[in-house]
């Protein structure tokens, strides 16, 4: 086969690769029913980018399939270079990548703000504790304040993930913990994440959120369940040989289970 033709098959292949690669994409739904007030906000913004994103794709690569088409090799002429010269291209190259980012800035702070400003007086606080390889969650009793943490008393062994003294502290007595975040319906959630050991992360497709938990730092994450349901939670930084079974659950429930469920799970 001459150069000719397999420029021309070249260019062809390429277009229709492009063609196919966007079509793979739209024909499947990527992510799960938002179960979190700020979810479709979010999920605004990430069709926008991934919109974005593929226009640049296909118009690139639409361009090099024209380029190669037009500009192959030919026995009867030089072969052209591209017009203008480089200076071009990087010029072109910057404004695309300028566009994202503005529409990354502007648009996606609303989102990202979102889970990081919002909470609200009515809002529940939990502190979400990870480490290797597993999530433990501490919700305040009654008085609605936690006990003091002492590093020295943490003990896996008796299920003293968060170091309480309910001996000697009064705000430790009525602190409950879990292994299971359970949640109640359009309630809003103050999460207090840390880790014990390495940098993990909490991230709940469902719900839309994911942070990573750093040790010796307590980082908030706000967000209002409104989907009753069970949703899983991975930790998506490598930390360790068993990363790949650090998981929980999370449980949204009525608002009536919820305050049943705190009432009986044990102190």
């Amino acid at each position: 086969m001459c150069v000719r033709s397999m420029g021309k098959l070249f260019s062809a292949v390429l277009a229709v690769i492009a063609l196919a690669s966007a079509g793979l994409f739209l024909s499947r739904h990527w992510m799960p029913s938002p179960a979190a007030k700020h979810a479709p906000i979010l999920d605004s913004q990430l069709h926008w980018t991934l919109t974005d994103a593929g226009v640049i794709f296909l118009t690139a690569q639409f361009i090099l399939a024209v380029f190669v088409w037009k500009f192959r090799t030919r026995p009867d002429r030089k072969t052209k270079t591209f017009p203008a010269g480089v200076q071009i291209a990087v010029v072109i190259a910057v404004v695309f990548i300028g566009i994202e980012l503005f529409s990354a800035a502007t648009l996606g702070r609303h989102a990202w703000a979102s889970m990081y400003d919002g909470s609200s007086s009515d809002s529940i606080q939990i502190e979400v504790m990870g480490q290797q390889f597993a999530y433990y969650f501490r919700y305040p009793g009654a008085d609605g304040k936690f006990g003091p943490v002492h590093t020295d008393k943490i003990d896996a062994s008796i299920g003293n993930y968060f170091g309480l003294d309910r001996a000697n502290d009064i705000d430790s007595k009525d602190d409950v913990m879990s292994a299971e975040l359970v949640l109640p319906e359009n309630r809003p959630i103050d999460l207090l994440l840390t880790a014990q050991d390495v940098i993990h992360s909490f991230y709940v497709r469902e719900l839309r959120v994911q942070q990573d938990m750093v040790p010796g730092m307590r980082i908030p994450v706000h967000f209002t369940p409104t989907k009753v349901g069970r949703y899983e939670v991975v930790c998506t930084q490598l930390c360790g040989l068993g990363h790949y079974r650090m998981r929980a659950f999370v449980r949204v429930v009525p608002e009536t289970e919820f305050e049943s469920w705190m009432r009986a799970h044990p102190r």
